[in-house]
């Protein structure tokens, strides 16, 4: 029985460890507001400069997140002083307005693509920039607080 056990527990906890991850990192907004100039900044370094990764942002939402779908403007600069910038849609429900994500409860968790099968080519830190872009139909300037989205993080991982 105590063998059994614990090739049980050995194979639980093989299986739970997703050893792709190589990092991740989450920034509360605060009280479940995004600012609109509220830029959250992320620094990583010490990735492989040969292999591909893939990048995700992640974000988590609650119930008072009333779009469905979100604008976000990713930045990513590298050590060299080269940069990336991008505006990027991604849905949040679906068409009948189911939300999009994991999680039991009111908070939801998007793991959305940002960057797939990308080589980092030069050693050194990384900055990767996120901030909101999002603006009520026909209006001019974006919505100050955007409420609904408690987190915003990242997630770097060796391509498979």
């Amino acid at each position: 029985m105590i063998k059994f056990s614990f090739c049980l527990l050995s194979i639980l906890l093989f299986v739970s460890c997703d050893s792709s991850i190589l990092t991740s990192e989450y920034r509360a907004t605060g009280d479940g507001k995004w600012d609109k100039d509220a830029v959250l900044e992320f620094t990583f370094s010490e990735l492989d400069t040969v292999k591909t990764h893939n990048i995700f942002i992640n974000l988590r939402n609650d119930e008072t997140y009333a779009f469905s779908n979100i604008f976000l403007i990713a930045e990513l600069n590298y050590p060299n002083g080269a940069s990336v910038k991008d505006t990027l849609e991604y849905d949040m429900t679906m068409p009948d307005g189911e939300w999009l994500g994991k999680g039991s409860g009111s908070i939801k968790e998007n793991k959305l693509w940002y960057k797939e099968n990308i080589v980092f080519p030069v050693k050194g830190v990384y900055t990767l920039k996120i901030g909101h872009a999002m603006r009520k139909n026909g209006a001019v300037k974006g919505i100050i607080d955007l409420d609904g989205i408690t987190d915003v993080g990242y997630q770097i991982e060796k391509t498979k």
